[in-house]
């Protein structure tokens, strides 16, 4: 099959506020012979996209396409043969025409968050910052179906609803109530097993009233900005754990990829104006979004 010479892409040219963000023409890339080329349909935005925008997170070089999650139609595949003949590519059944997901990135999230950082039991009582957003309601969904207890924040009534239809057992308005408060007289004052924060600056030092004895903090994003740096003394009050991770550090290799890619809809235009206005939604406390936020590219 023959591709375009050039497709267009949402990129930043430089870090910087929301405005950096734009459409550009960028050149096709050269298919490598391992691997599958796919038509977008949809773009998955995620929080990880406004720290790349930022340059929280560093940038290899300008201009950088946003975007770590797709889904679309395959148009190619690999010509390679040790692809081919791969036992996990053989699984996949993949075929001209097919629909695929190119990467989940909250899927993933939750699902090595959850097992790898901390790995909870039944009955756990785990504590959830906006839970009613993409990745909150997954993290509730998946700790409802191995048993824990989940409580969580979010900024309004209707939010509320939605995190409870995901199996939230109570839900906390953060707008209006103490959060600290609320947790420690829902667990008799002894606080939860275990906190996933993806606020980050703003919620990460009440995180450690919340937590009981040998609990562990979860950091898994910086929405309000990455927090201050704290010393190690700060854990030794409750011996609690504290854990940072990153996705791409717990699906290394071809086996960690396969076995977690087992376990595992706001639509927004695609146009610079678009994805500026997801991220500030992203980015503003009490923001208007719940559930998956979607870029349409193309009709699939």
């Amino acid at each position: 099959m023959s591709f375009p010479p050039t497709i267009l892409a949402i990129t930043i040219p430089r870090t910087g506020d929301f405005e950096v963000i734009e459409q550009t023409t960028i050149a096709f890339p050269e298919q490598k012979s391992n691997e599958i080329v796919v038509k977008i349909a949809y773009g998955g935005v995620n929080t990880i996209d406004t720290y790349f925008r930022k340059g929280i997170y560093p940038v290899k070089s300008f201009p950088q396409v946003l975007g770590e999650e797709a889904s679309g139609v395959i148009v190619a595949l690999p010509t390679n043969e040790n692809v081919l003949n791969d036992d996990w590519y053989k699984l996949r059944d993949y075929k001209i025409g097919g629909k695929v997901s190119v990467r989940s990135l909250l899927a993933l999230t939750v699902v090595t968050a959850m097992t790898e950082s901390y790995d909870f039991k039944k009955d756990d009582i785990i504590f959830v910052h906006i839970v009613a957003g993409g990745l909150g309601l997954l993290f509730t969904a998946y700790a409802k179906s191995r048993g824990a207890i989940v409580i969580g924040t979010t900024s309004s009534s209707e939010k509320a609803e939605l995190a409870r239809s995901y199996g939230a057992d109570h839900v906390i308005l953060y707008t209006c109530e103490d959060t600290v408060q609320r947790v420690l007289k829902i667990t008799n004052g002894e606080g939860v097993h275990a906190v996933f924060d993806g606020v980050g600056k703003d919620t990460f030092l009440s995180d450690f009233d919340i937590l009981r004895r040998k609990g562990t903090l979860v950091a898994i994003g910086n929405a309000s900005g990455p927090p201050d740096p704290i010393s190690p003394l700060k854990l030794s009050a409750k011996n609690l754990k504290l854990v940072r991770p990153r996705v791409d550090n717990y699906i290394v290799t071809p086996e960690e990829t396969h076995h977690y890619s087992k376990e595992a809809f706001d639509v927004y235009p695609f146009t610079a104006e678009g994805v500026q206005g997801v991220q500030r939604e992203l980015t503003t406390p009490a923001g208007k979004l719940a559930g998956k936020i979607l870029i349409k590219i193309a009709d699939s």
